[in-house]
């Protein structure tokens, strides 16, 4: 018996901004993921979103990483890891374009001046269709 929640299949159009890892992506998520495990001390929560962005990183890219967490943040989860973001993952993901605040840094020419937070972006790290 699966124990994987039954979740309706994406749309076509999403189903071609999300997709699925591929098995040497797959072997990497794991040997990352056991690696942190195995040398993480600390509050159990940091160690589970550092996991949760290497995932979502790969559908994303470092770009909306940078979007939706800080600055510092983000150097807490490469430490985590023991990966730098911008050198593991490509700037965009399949599903870059699904992030509201990079639609709008890159709309705007001004990607870094959103990270930094001197743009305002209302919604900046949600998520949408």
């Amino acid at each position: 018996m699966s124990k994987v929640t039954t979740l309706p299949s994406p749309s076509k159009k999403l189903a071609k901004e999300v997709t699925k890892l591929t098995s040497d992506e797959l072997e990497e998520v794991h040997e990352i993921t056991y690696k942190a495990i195995a040398h993480y001390k600390g509050q159990a929560d940091k160690l589970e979103t550092a996991i949760g962005a290497l995932v979502l990183g790969y559908q994303v890219g470092w770009k909306v990483l940078y979007i939706i967490h800080n600055k510092r943040t983000i150097r807490q989860y490469e430490a985590i890891l023991g990966i730098n973001f911008r050198e593991f993952f490509p700037e965009e993901g399949p599903a870059s374009k699904r992030s509201m605040g990079y639609k709008v840094a890159k709309e705007l020419k001004k990607f870094w001046q959103v990270v930094s937070g001197d743009i305002k972006v209302d919604g900046k790290r949600e998520i949408s269709n």
